[in-house]
């Protein structure tokens, strides 16, 4: 996969991607970004903010100024991507006795995208820590040619050991701390909050390279006419 365009509109985070991928295009406010300023992708992937369906939260939703999906199925609709990647916290599937989640998977069924999705554990991937999220992986109605798909909730399945074993094959390591330390120097501070705010808002990157590779492997196996159930590999 390769990056064409990011959207993120805190000041602090378009830095750390203008680091990584200097020469990507970047947009703020999703809600004032014009779909014709956007290359046409295959797959939009992101996620949007996780306080409005947070259990740490009020868990309001649709009511809370913070929900953005609708910014996002906006996107999806006028640029029409083959698959669509979206992230966020357990809660989504929850909240507002599951009216959060009946928004987001009935937008895309009503944009002619079927949705598989499943809640995985960092510690899946080897992390000492839990960290679930919901990742949500959408494709256009008949990119597989007979209607068959791989299936997500297939490829991770939550009767296997949560320590890197099972469909991972992936051992866990000694130097993966839970979280950063935050020292307490008189300079640097703000940085330091900045940073972990950012962290607490995102995903473990080994998970999402699962997820993304579950996808490549998939589009690969359907360009090839042989879909198969879609598995780990790592």
């Amino acid at each position: 996969m390769v990056t064409r365009w990011q959207v993120e509109n805190d000041p602090y985070c378009q830095r750390v991607l203008a680091k990584h991928w200097p020469d990507v295009p970047r947009y703020g406010d999703i809600k004032e970004v014009d779909s014709a300023q956007l290359e046409p992708v295959d797959i939009i992937a992101g996620g949007f903010p996780c306080q409005p369906v947070s259990n740490a939260g009020l868990q309001q939703a649709q009511a809370d100024a913070r929900w953005l999906w609708p910014h996002y199925a906006r996107l999806v609709r006028e640029l029409r991507p083959r698959y669509v990647l979206v992230e966020n916290v357990p809660g989504l599937l929850t909240a507002v006795q599951g009216r959060a989640a009946q928004e987001v998977f009935g937008d895309l069924a009503e944009l002619g995208y079927d949705a598989e999705w499943a809640s995985v554990p960092a510690a899946a991937l080897g992390a000492p820590h839990l960290r679930y999220r919901v990742f949500v992986v959408a494709h256009a109605v008949g990119v597989g040619r007979h209607g068959r798909t791989g299936n997500l909730a297939q490829a991770y399945r939550r009767d296997e050991p949560a320590d890197g074993g099972g469909v991972f094959n992936r051992p866990p390591t000694r130097n993966w701390p839970a979280e950063p330390g935050v020292c307490r120097s008189a300079h640097g501070v703000p940085h330091r909050m900045d940073r972990l705010r950012a962290l607490g808002n995102a995903v473990v990157p080994q998970v999402a390279e699962w997820v993304g590779r579950q996808i490549v492997a998939f589009d690969e196996a359907r360009q090839l006419d042989a879909v198969p159930t879609m598995v780990g590999t790592e």
